[in-house]
């Protein structure tokens, strides 16, 4: 390879003259180029190791190779060659003049960069040494500026301490001139303010003067509280105020004496003048609180004018239900609750029309009613979370106590708009160790009374079985007794303060829906051999009943609500797989899903038993028919009347006997699944064991199409407008059978012609065949016999 040899030298020779970095770059822009010149190449590999000869005998061999006429191809490549080098040159040069002249610029630029640093440094240094004489000069200044600031501050905080003071003694003094000049409302009004001042005060840390600002508001507080409270008790009791009979036989609502508008208009002033000592009460009054684990929603203290009104009831509470009293009696719960209900009543009047219409003039937004309900409720919730703990494990008790207590919460929302919100006795009966009771019990009394309903002797007869209309789902007495247990657990417990109580008495429920369903798989069991007896079909309707009862539930707002909370636990403790959640999220399924889907799942087993059992009776009945002499029966043209195959009597008396019993024992919904199954088994076995399994003369087929249309499927017309439309394959099968010849014969062509393509389709729809297959409609034709003698 000379050529190449000498062709690798050249580059070297002419870049001899240049310096080292020069001649580095010539060799790879040449590099580049000669693997641009080859199409990139992988021989342009060999470059990076810097042997260009190589390189270049490899290129040579690659381009020229052993065929002696590329030869030709050398001129072109040198020309090439020669461009690059030049090209390569010219970059050189242009760099090696543009080089120096940056070089140069940037060395100017930072050299006026330098001089400007000096600069500034030299400023730096003359200001900081300025700056420290400065400092130094006034130091002295600073310190005494500093003692005199001080002693400023603390002289406007010793001012405004005796501001604060003054303005408590202003203040004071107002009061008392005030009552001694008998100005009771502006007192209460001085009051007011100087209660005000005394929150504003409550972030400083002046505990003296807190001490006296309190102090002083307690005084007058006490003074003025003392001497409204007493004037306010003394028209009360004008107005014989409490109500303890009933509205009916109050005197001052329906009496009205000539000195009644002068007393409600004191009534009014008073009241109005204790409104004003309110901010006072609150601040001085500690607030009986019941313990936190009943979690009781936070409420304002009941307004003042309020309290005094209740005073009188709370004491007769507190003596009759209290201490040794007759009345106090743990047992009776109902009598203290009715006592408090009977006052809310008879008070409901006075407190709308008298005392409403003064807080609305006030701008208050405090309602009386509400508020005279509230104060007495506290009685209530203390008393009850006073008597719990000792009736706790009491069963009968505990459970009488529950009783009451919902009764009389019912009360409370329904008649007189306690609102929900407010305390009230689930809080008491949501307190854990009361609650897991509460769940105890109801479980116990819940299963004994599943016992009680199960083993009763009317327990599968339906209550309206003899009201048809009313009889529709023919529900025996036991599933409708422990659906509507159910529905009063869910009134029991669908008013408790918060979602994770009323999630736990859902599983309760869940847990009864199961075992209700184990016990009533236990009794089908029994009941396996007679699978169309009474007892079983009334075990069926149950299974029906339950499920279709717990499919509404949950469509039910309250039980929607309850799967948004569960959405909300199972997504805080990744009890549930994302698609589980995702289809509780989309309300694609519900809270009783896994209970519906067993108890579905159950009704399927116990229906498809049942039809096995009619089916199999069927088939014993259909022996005869089975063997019928389809191929020599006489033709319809020979007979005056077609009748029925008496060897088809069993098979139509065994199916219509069983279809009107279990009509009768099973509701409408489930005699329809029943019946529909039972049909697409029968359609399959007429098909498959009578039509497929003979062959068929014109007489045959035409005895065939007679038992079928005219008495088959007659015994389903009650049930369905077209009963053919179930038995496809038998209809269809009849169709093929009792075609004319002609027909017969076209339709064999065309089947025999087309193997699956539209035309056998449209074919086969022509005559009526859409359900059997084009495979099936050629088997059946080979089924008949009658088919004209063509000499083949």
């Amino acid at each position: 390879m000379l050529l190449a040899g000498d062709f690798g030298k050249a580059p070297a020779t002419r870049c001899c003259s240049e310096n080292g970095d020069q001649r580095k770059n010539i060799k790879e822009k040449s590099d580049i180029n000669i693997a641009a010149v080859v199409g990139n190449q992988p021989v342009c590999e060999s470059t990076d190791n810097g042997d260009l000869p190589s390189y270049v005998a490899v290129f040579i061999e690659q381009e020229v190779g052993n065929d002696l006429k590329s030869l030709k191809k050398l001129d072109k490549l040198i020309e090439q060659m020669t461009e690059s080098k030049m090209q390569l040159e010219e970059q050189v040069l242009t760099v090696s003049s543009e080089i120096p002249k940056r070089i140069q610029s940037a060395l100017k630029s930072a050299e006026e960069s330098k001089q400007f640093l000096n600069h500034f440094l030299e400023q730096e240094s003359h200001l900081f040494s300025s700056i420290n004489s400065h400092l130094l000069t006034a130091q002295p200044w600073i310190e005494d500026l500093g003692a005199m600031i001080n002693q400023i501050g603390e002289i406007e905080r010793h001012l405004a301490y005796l501001k604060w003071i003054s303005q408590i003694e202003e203040l004071s003094d107002n009061i008392q001139q005030y009552l001694m000049t008998n100005n009771v409302p502006e007192a209460a009004s001085t009051l007011a303010s100087m209660a005000e001042l005394d929150i504003k005060l409550q972030e400083s840390s002046c505990t003296h003067l807190l001490g006296f600002m309190r102090a002083t508001v307690k005084f007058w507080h006490k003074i003025l509280k003392d001497k409204l409270t007493s004037d306010f008790e003394e028209i009360l009791a004008q107005l014989h105020w409490p109500f303890i009979a009933p509205p009916q036989s109050q005197t001052v609502g329906i009496s009205r004496p000539a000195s009644a508008p002068e007393i409600y208009s004191n009534l009014e002033t008073l009241f109005c003048q204790l409104l004003k000592l309110q901010t006072s009460d609150e601040l001085l009054t500690e607030t009986k609180q019941l313990p936190e684990k009943y979690s009781l929603p936070a409420s304002p203290t009941v307004i003042l004018p309020i309290q005094i009104m209740l005073t009188p009831l709370q004491k007769r509470f507190r003596y009759h239900f209290r201490g040794n009293r007759q009345t106090n009696v743990i047992s009776k719960p109902e009598w203290y609750l009715a006592q408090v209900l009977m006052w809310i009543g008879n008070h409901t009047q006075f407190l709308d029309e008298k005392i409403q219409p003064i807080l609305d003039k006030v701008g208050s937004s405090v309602n009386a009613r509400l508020e005279f309900s509230r104060g007495l409720m506290m009685l209530v919730l203390e008393k009850l979370a006073a008597d719990i703990p000792c009736l706790l494990y009491d069963d009968s008790l505990f459970c009488h106590l529950v009783d009451e207590v919902l009764l009389f919460e019912r009360e409370l929302h329904s008649v007189h708009g306690y609102p929900s919100t407010f305390a009230n006795c689930m809080h008491i009966l949501s307190e854990e160790t009361c609650f897991q009771r509460w769940l105890t019990v109801e479980r116990k009394f819940a299963l004994q009374k599943m016992d009680s309903m199960l083993s009763s002797e009317a327990a599968w007869i339906s209550q309206y079985k003899d009201i048809t209309d009313v009889d529709e789902m023919k529900v025996p007495d036991c599933a409708e007794t422990f659906m509507t247990l159910l529905l009063v657990i869910t009134d029991r417990y669908k008013n408790l303060p918060t979602a994770s109580r009323k999630l736990q008495f859902l599983e309760l429920q869940k847990d009864l829906v199961d075992d209700f369903r184990i016990r009533l798989t236990q009794v089908m069991k029994e009941e396996t051999r007679a699978s169309l007896g009474f007892r079983y079909c009334a075990i069926l309707n149950a299974v029906n009943y339950i499920s279709t009862v717990l499919a509404d539930w949950a469509d039910n707002v309250f039980f929607l609500q309850l799967q948004q909370a569960a959405l909300e636990v199972f997504a805080e403790n990744n009890t549930l797989s994302k698609l589980q959640l995702g289809q509780l999220a989309s309300m694609e399924s519900s809270v009783f899903d896994d209970m519906i889907n067993l108890l579905e799942r159950l009704k399927h087993d116990m229906l498809t038993r049942q039809v096995d059992h009619v089916f199999r009776e069927v088939k014993d009945a259909a022996k005869l028919y089975k063997k019928e002499r389809w191929l020599s029966l006489p033709s319809q043209s020979e007979q005056a009347v077609m009748s029925l195959s008496s060897s088809a009597c069993p098979l139509l008396l065994t199916l219509r006997d069983r279809l009107l019993q279990l009509e009768q024992q099973l509701c409408f919904s489930l005699f329809k699944i029943f019946w529909q199954m039972l049909v697409e088994k029968l359609d399959i076995y007429i098909y498959q064991e009578i039509i497929l399994a003979n062959h068929f003369n014109e007489g045959g087929a035409a005895q065939l199409h007679f038992d079928m249309t005219r008495n088959l499927f007659p015994l389903f017309s009650h049930y369905c407008k077209r009963p053919e439309n179930y038995f496809k394959h038998v209809k269809e099968a009849c169709i093929v059978l009792n075609l004319n010849t002609g027909c017969a014969l076209l339709l064999r062509d065309v089947l025999q012609s087309t193997s699956g393509q539209p035309p056998a389709t449209a074919a086969l729809n022509e005559v009526g065949i859409y359900k059997l297959a084009q495979q099936d409609v050629e088997i059946l034709l080979n089924l008949r016999t009658n088919w004209p003698n063509t000499g083949k």
